[in-house]
């Protein structure tokens, strides 16, 4: 006979999940309403508007995906890059390496950055493989590692990509809501994040934001 799970009340201090807040508890038990309600819509909207206010972006396209941060990398990836594109990825932990697997499946080439785990990506290293490669048109780096806790200097990585008229994707999973987190600032292309970590919500959406410039590349990749 099965009975009803009653999971205990912890602490949880590691890099995710992180606790829910009763606040947000209290939300998930109140009715459901349908996706055709005109209430449903104007929630969808202030949705938009307070992930905006949390990426610090105006970007129209700002939207929680349905799915874990492992599926907001993929969308990312598999919107942005095409077959035979060359894609800059930094590696300082274990989600560059998951990005450098995206990017293979993707059918492009990956020039791997790499640092030591616990480092910061180094942004010399990165100008060296954008002299090295002048036909890369993405640069890919986790802002905060999630495998480390170290966090990486965005501000300038995404000034080195406009430099060489590329995009970027940004792994923002531990970051948003915990660090200085400035999408429009940066110049920012293509950030995702998760919603378990520092929102303090439950696991299984992926907040993700697109800039113009990577929208028109979506709208206008040929493959």
């Amino acid at each position: 006979m099965s009975h009803s799970f009653h999971p205990p009340q912890r602490i949880l201090m590691g890099p995710g999940p992180s606790d829910v807040s009763a606040r947000v508890l209290g939300a998930l038990g109140r009715p459901t309403i349908g996706h055709l309600d005109p209430l449903f819509i104007e929630l969808m909207d202030d949705t938009k508007q307070l992930l905006q206010y949390a990426f610090k972006t105006q970007n129209e396209l700002t939207i929680p995906l349905s799915a874990p941060g492992s599926a907001g990398m993929e969308a990312a990836f598999v919107n942005l890059v095409s077959p035979g594109d060359t894609v800059i990825v930094c590696q300082n932990g274990v989600f560059g390496g998951r990005m450098k697997e995206n990017v293979e499946r993707c059918g492009a080439h990956a020039v791997m950055v790499q640092d030591r785990w616990g480092d910061p990506v180094d942004p010399q290293k990165v100008e060296e493989a954008f002299a090295a490669h002048p036909e890369a048109n993405l640069l890919a780096f986790v802002h905060a590692e999630t495998s480390t806790g170290v966090r990486s200097d965005a501000k300038t990585l995404c000034e080195l990509a406009q430099r060489h008229d590329a995009l970027t994707i940004v792994d923002t999973v531990t970051s948003l809501g915990g660090i200085d987190l400035c999408v429009d600032d940066w110049g920012a292309d293509a950030v995702y994040s998760g919603t378990q970590k520092c929102l303090s919500c439950v696991p299984g959406l992926s907040p993700m934001t697109f800039s113009r410039k990577a929208v028109a590349r979506i709208q206008n990749r040929g493959d």
